[in-house]
């Protein structure tokens, strides 16, 4: 009877892992099919509209495209490395869901199966753990690339990234402090209990906001792949697939990111004025999701909103926004936080 009940749970992780990955690669193929519509109509022009019924097959084309490419690896490069680096950027991308609670739970074949992957305690840090591994990806594919330029993209991508998540880490401490707990799936149940945490740490959010930008290299903060500067970047000497897996990590990062916005700030997948009680497990979490995707469609489009409205920085000032500005105000409001709970807590 154990092996049973631990075989049923192996299974639904592994089919919740399956849909998770799948869903996340589906999500940012057609995420770059969106940014591209998106800037059509900022710019007015047409967009993608040949592959297909209003062009919704471009994807598929484009994926096709890289899978069929030349597989080029320069002579004068480090080929373990040449291939870890991409697929180590892929494979962080793609970890980080594991914490993320999609939904509550639905009910099949007589069980509740949580639509979470693992329901860690110190949910928040794991995530943080695991992005902050994706940089080794650049590093390592802009090195074993021996090209100049590459290595400048993995410099400023190190540089920028380390910057950047010194004030997205303070931010998060003060809203730590706040719920009291590193959860995320407990961080949900208490935004749906009472108030969305973004009341309560409003410039903690649009400090995580920006650090998010730069997290995933997006413009404004897209200098690791400048094409103007550095010819693209830490993936100059890429071609065919290994280049399809820095570009999908870059749109799964992008994609992840909003999921984690939403759930630390906006109630996960909480719906406002909606009373989950009144319906069966099944359709509540549909419920769920759907309010969970409509935050994050939110999310990626502001992303590509800021790209295609706001120009590059200079690196001298992605520096300064980052040591200057953005660190001191994650101190302040983390003090801040501290001193209104201490008043709090004392009254």
């Amino acid at each position: 009877m154990l092996l049973t009940i631990d075989t049923a749970i192996i299974i639904e992780k592994l089919v919740l892992i399956l849909v998770v990955v799948l869903g996340s690669l589906g999500i940012a193929m057609y995420t770059t099919f969106a940014e591209r519509k998106v800037a059509a109509i900022l710019q007015d022009r047409r967009g993608p509209n040949r592959a297909g019924p209003f062009g919704i097959f471009q994807p598929l084309a484009d994926g096709l495209k890289l899978f069929f490419k030349e597989e080029i690896i320069p002579n004068f490069s480090s080929k373990f490395l040449f291939i870890l680096g991409p697929s180590m950027a892929m494979l962080t991308a793609i970890m980080t869901s594991a914490v993320i609670p999609w939904g509550d739970k639905v009910h099949f074949f007589d069980r509740d199966i949580s639509l979470q992957i693992a329901d860690v305690n110190v949910g928040i840090l794991y995530v943080f753990g695991v992005v902050s591994l994706g940089v080794y990806g650049i590093m390592i594919g802009s090195w074993a690339s021996n090209n100049k330029f590459s290595l400048m993209g993995g410099l400023r991508a190190a540089s920028q990234i380390i910057s950047y998540e010194l004030a997205m880490g303070i931010s998060m401490i003060a809203l730590i402090m706040v719920t009291g707990n590193l959860g995320l799936k407990e961080m949900v149940l208490q935004q749906q209990s009472g108030h969305w945490n973004v009341i309560y740490q409003p410039l903690g959010f649009l400090i995580f906001l920006i650090c998010a930008f730069a997290e995933c290299n997006r413009t404004p903060f897209d200098l690791p792949e400048a094409e103007n500067e550095l010819i693209g970047g830490y993936h100059t000497e890429y071609s065919s697939m290994k280049l399809g897996f820095y570009l999908f990590s870059e749109y799964i990062n992008m994609f992840i990111s909003s999921v984690v916005m939403s759930t630390l700030f906006f109630g996960g997948y909480d719906c406002p004025f909606v009373n989950e009680a009144n319906f069966t497990p099944n359709i509540a979490a549909l419920i769920g999701i759907g309010a969970l995707m409509a935050k994050v469609v939110f999310f990626l489009f502001l992303f590509m909103w800021v790209r295609w409205t706001i120009p590059r920085f200079r690196y001298d000032q992605l520096m300064n926004l980052g040591w200057k500005v953005l660190l001191p105000l994650a101190l302040a409001n983390m003090l801040a936080t501290g001193g209104v709970l201490l008043f709090l807590n004392h009254n």
